[in-house]
């Protein structure tokens, strides 16, 4: 099977081209595919002729992007349209990665966001990515939108910057007031995975690793796993914008993502403690 990854330096991109080795790859960069340009796009996937579009390419960059709309909107939301419309004209099916700020993030603490809920993004970045979401809804029929959060793997991120933090440090500060599930870029690729090989409904999926935490219990869970002696002190949002004087796009502070939609279709998703640990013995 024929497989067009885009995004190819990214980190995702890295996970998804292991996983699907045994698959004819083809990845590229922004020098080599230009999402944003629809007559470039349509033209290099019709040469191409790819059962699956991958679109791991994405404007990632949550704060930045409020003072840079002009470009986050081209790359999350025209690019997306624009490999809508060509894997359309050539039949090919389209996996766009997704992300929570796509919901508001003030859902209460004793629930989990599910696919059809309301959305009301308050950064650029969710915004951008929302409107990818609906450009490919109006563009194709054959696709799979898959939400993922707080992603971590080969590259820099957020367990790195912990285990760096944590071995030249006694202690730090953590937010504690802001929840969703850590999700490992190896798990998420074999999410992919299992979606081409059993062919699930077209449609919105959810897919971070299962259970909640937040950013200062899975710090915890870094330095247990990891041996690391350096303490960790919670604080909260607010607490921690003063106290690293730091202008920051608003967080959300539920990004707890329900996975039951996926689940019913048979995809098998580990425990984020379990994946963490994997990726501590993988990568440390």
């Amino acid at each position: 099977m024929k497989i067009l990854i885009t995004g190819a330096n990214g980190m995702l991109a890295q996970s998804v081209k292991n996983r699907l080795s045994n698959h004819e790859i083809i990845c590229t960069d922004v020098k080599e595919l230009d999402i944003t340009n629809e007559n470039q796009v349509i033209q290099k996937i019709a040469e191409i002729e790819p059962q699956y579009i991958i679109n791991c390419a994405a404007y990632t960059a949550v704060d930045k992007a409020e003072e840079n709309y002009d470009l986050a909107y081209k790359i999350n939301s025209i690019g997306p349209k624009n490999l809508a419309i060509a894997s359309k004209k050539t039949g090919a099916i389209l996996i766009h990665i997704s992300t929570d700020y796509v919901f508001g993030g003030d859902l209460g603490l004793d629930k989990a966001y599910i696919e059809t809920d309301s959305k009301n993004p308050v950064t650029v970045y969710g915004k951008t990515k929302l409107s990818g979401e609906t450009e490919i809804i109006n563009n194709t029929d054959r696709y799979y939108i898959f939400r993922t959060a707080w992603l971590y793997g080969d590259g820099n991120n957020f367990v790195r910057t912990m285990l760096k933090l944590g071995n030249s440090k006694d202690e730090i500060s953590v937010v504690s007031d802001q929840y969703g599930s850590p999700t490992n870029a190896d798990d998420l690729a074999d999410i992919i995975s299992q979606v081409i090989e059993k062919k699930i409904p077209f449609g919105i999926y959810h897919t971070t690793n299962l259970g909640f935490t937040t950013w200062y219990d899975f710090t915890k869970k870094i330095f247990e796993i990891a041996n690391i002696s350096c303490k960790v002190k919670p604080v909260t949002t607010d607490e921690y914008i003063k106290m690293m004087n730091v202008v920051q796009a608003k967080r959300p502070f539920n990004s707890k993502l329900s996975k039951d939609k996926i689940l019913k279709e048979g995809i098998e998703i580990p425990m984020w403690e379990e994946s963490l640990k994997k990726y501590l013995d993988l990568y440390k």
